[in-house]
């Protein structure tokens, strides 16, 4: 059996499973980067496992250690559409129970709240302000309903 060196250690490249090396930066469609580690260490993820969104991972499948792309992501195609539904009142009983009393809430701030399906799961809501006696929270994904670019450089791939 003969071994071709220069052979990729990966033909297939990235696929469900795989451990990936990369650096890769978020920017809004006016530009303003959301998230980047080329400046810093680089991330690494499994796919599959929810460390990135699926449109992400997806955009990565079959790409091999060194490539370089970039990507324009409707936002259907990234964090999905604005749900308005998802924007809530919440009563201030319920506000007292999960944010920090001694830390007066702002617009923006990010409060957690267990799932109403009582699964033990939390979810993140963006406090957006008052309304009558109750607060108004935002659980939507706070990149939902934005045009993306996605650049990414695959470092590793295990």
């Amino acid at each position: 059996m003969t071994t071709n060196s220069d052979a990729p250690a990966h033909p297939e490249g990235i696929h469900q499973g795989s451990h990936v090396t990369l650096h890769f930066r978020l920017s809004l469609a006016d530009g303003q980067v959301v998230f980047n580690t080329f400046d810093d260490k680089p991330a690494t993820i499994q796919i599959g496992e929810g460390q990135f969104a699926p449109a992400l991972e997806k955009c990565l499948i079959a790409l091999r250690e060194g490539d370089e792309r970039s990507y324009q992501l409707g936002p259907e195609d990234g964090f999905g559409p604005r749900h308005p539904d998802l924007v809530q009142k919440v009563s201030q009983s319920l506000l007292d129970k999960y944010a920090a009393a001694d830390d007066p809430i702002e617009p923006g701030d990010v409060v957690e709240f267990p799932t109403p399906d009582q699964s033990g799961g939390r979810v993140a809501g963006v406090f957006k302000g008052w309304e009558g006696g109750a607060a108004i929270f935002d659980f939507n994904h706070p990149l939902a309903g934005q045009p993306l670019r996605f650049d990414v450089r695959i470092i590793g791939l295990l």
